[in-house]
């Protein structure tokens, strides 16, 4: 697993970003238009709310018998003719994903959507052992071209314009130049198409799966994670431990909601339902199938009684689309494959302290808890993570610089009872802070409080004036 990047990488790629306005429009146009469309959908079915809690219940007492599913599932599966496999981590799920495409012989593989194989950096292990693995979803196939992560767990390529892609469309292949998103797709699909008939192995993530019936839901809008799922004669399945539910019927609550939240739809395009291998007499599907399922560090988030709330999410992205920090900044300056404030959640515990700076990097401003669909209180647990962190064996310097503040400010509590005190101390600063201002504003403070203009403008203070004595009021 490739070393996360430390915090000062984040504050450069994050500065970086904010001066990138070309970026900040796209970012803002792009999430407009998901919220606008998800005001629609959500005004026009007035259950959604009722949908929220009932999925909310669901998954929470999902999380609390998971080890009971877990094993429920693994069952049906084996008995549907599945092989099933359990991954510690991020290492195992590679490598037994890896020894299985040499085993069989692949030389390239077909990927439908999956951020949990981006959590385990798959297609670099691919390509280390000569194997070629190409991205399906539209998005994913861009950004693979452009050599880069996905910007969005939903909209990998959310931070690039069409003009973008028809560039790159016209560099990497060799075609007339063209940003119509029509013709941008249709090659894209023309060549994938071709890379699908000659596909021999497939792995795909999962939405859900359903204990009872050991089936396994795959939520999509192109085919690709169709054809992914069924085109080649070897499938694998890559699922997070907490994508279990255990019924059937629970899953149109789900489904009742996620493309809502998601893209603004009443329905995705394609909800396939994957039971098994191809079956004697059936024509169509995988000869054989595998399901890798992942724990990688969800475990010790299920052992926290704040933090296991998390794992109730279900990946739609739109605490992303509502989130200020992410529409000011984007998916690549967090450094992380899971960005915005789900991702400042989990990825500190999946990728361990070195991420520790994300939960700080959101205002709590409460969006994007109210937008999610399964309910989860992320500002809540953005905090506990917080105070984790500060209270470690290894806390960061932004910890012990709030309780700093926090001793400042008591300070500051006891001398503002004396009025005479805190008049002169305006003046004082006011004539010492004067030569650093420029209309208005301090935008380099000396001393200690430089850090605090490294980043923002603070107004410059000026001296404190007596009111004006005014009319005696009438007695009320």
């Amino acid at each position: 697993m490739a070393k996360f990047p430390k915090a000062r990488d984040f504050f450069e790629s994050s500065r970086a970003a904010v001066g990138d306005h070309e970026l900040r429009r796209k970012l803002e146009s792009a999430s407009a238009r998901h919220l606008d469309h998800f005001a629609e959908v959500k005004a026009e079915f007035p259950p959604y709310d009722d949908e929220r809690d009932a999925a909310h219940r669901i998954k929470t007492d999902a999380i609390a018998h998971l080890d009971e599913l877990l094993i429920e599932l693994a069952s049906k599966l084996e008995a549907r003719g599945c092989k099933v496999f359990f991954a510690e981590d991020a290492a195992q799920a590679r490598g037994y994903i890896v020894e299985l495409a040499k085993a069989r012989g692949a030389k390239n593989v077909v990927k439908g959507k999956s951020m949990t194989t981006e959590e385990i950096e798959l297609n670099g292990a691919l390509e280390r052992a000569g194997i070629d693995p190409v991205e399906t979803d539209l998005g994913e196939y861009i950004v693979q071209l452009r050599g880069e992560r996905p910007s969005h767990i939903l909209t990998p390529a959310i931070h690039l314009s069409k003009e973008d892609i028809g560039q790159l469309f016209t560099d990497k292949f060799g075609i007339e130049y063209t940003a119509e998103p029509e013709k941008l797709t249709a090659e894209a699909r023309s060549r994938l198409r071709a890379i699908f008939l000659n596909a021999d192995f497939g792995v795909t993530g999962v939405n859900f799966a359903i204990a009872e019936t050991g089936t396994l839901v795959i939520v999509e809008n192109e085919g690709n994670g169709r054809l992914s799922s069924t085109m080649p004669e070897t499938f694998v399945a890559v699922m997070g431990i907490e994508k279990v539910i255990p019924r059937l019927e629970d899953l149109s609550h789900f489904l009742e909601i996620l493309a809502r939240t998601a893209s603004g739809q009443k329905l995705t395009t394609y909800t396939s339902f994957i039971t098994g291998p191809r079956r004697e007499g059936e024509l169509d599907g995988p000869g054989e199938m595998h399901v890798v399922i992942l724990d990688n560090g969800r475990s010790s988030m299920i052992a926290d009684p704040v933090l296991r709330e998390a794992l109730n999410c279900i990946r739609c992205g739109a605490c992303l689309n509502v989130c200020p920090i992410y529409r000011r900044i984007g998916g690549h300056a967090y450094r992380s494959v899971y960005p915005g404030p789900i991702g400042s959640i989990i990825s500190p515990n999946l990728f361990g302290s070195a991420a520790g700076y994300l939960p700080f990097a959101s205002t709590l401003c409460g969006a994007c808890k109210d937008i999610c669909p399964v309910k989860i209180d992320i500002p809540r647990i953005l905090l506990h993570l917080r105070w984790k962190e500060s209270t470690g064996e290894h806390p960061l310097r932004w910890p012990r610089a709030i309780e700093r503040a926090r001793r400042g400010a008591r300070r500051f509590a006891k001398m503002a009872r004396h009025p005479r005190t805190v008049r002169a101390l305006g003046k004082l600063a006011a004539m010492v802070l004067k030569p650093f201002a420029h209309n208005g504003y301090l935008r380099r403070m000396p001393g200690p409080f430089g850090n605090w203009t490294k980043y923002r403008d603070f107004p410059r203070p000026r001296p404190h004036k007596r009111p004006a004595p005014g009319p005696e009021r009438p007695p009320s």
